[in-house]
């Protein structure tokens, strides 16, 4: 093989290479416009209890009907808890998505997302067998 030989196979090389890292940060761009203004709102109690939360897994919304009046404050906490659970579920489920139309849910960086997301939102690791929880 001559040297233009090698060193047209080096340069196809860095090419393919280049084309990988660019598709890679497209999608990535991607995944970010997709997740960043993230959010999702569930109801518990009939609906007398509504929250919503960003894609940082904070309440950015809480809205409690009058009804709520008439139960005890015990039942009203047990509601918005459950109702931001709720709304975390949901959230990781639309991550989830975005994630699988960008990056893919298999990819390095499709788990890696995962992994973030469920820490950020106070939820086990799914590859995790627990033990890490109990210490």
């Amino acid at each position: 093989m001559t040297d233009d030989a090698i060193d047209g196979l080096a340069l196809e090389k860095i090419d393919r290479w280049q084309r990988g890292f660019e598709e890679r940060a497209a999608q990535a761009r991607a995944l970010n416009e997709l997740t960043s203004e993230l959010s999702a709102t569930a109801r518990e109690g009939h609906g007398a209890v509504e929250v919503t939360v960003g894609s940082d897994g904070q309440i950015t919304r809480l809205w409690l009907d009058e009804e709520i009046r008439r139960q005890p404050a015990e039942t009203t906490a047990r509601q918005i808890m459950a109702a931001v659970r709720a709304a975390k579920e949901s959230l990781v489920r639309d991550f989830a998505r975005a994630t699988a139309e960008t990056v893919g849910l298999d990819s390095a960086t499709g788990q890696a997302v995962m992994r973030s997301v469920n820490a950020r939102l106070g939820r086990p690791d799914p590859e995790s067998d627990g033990r890490d929880q109990a210490q």
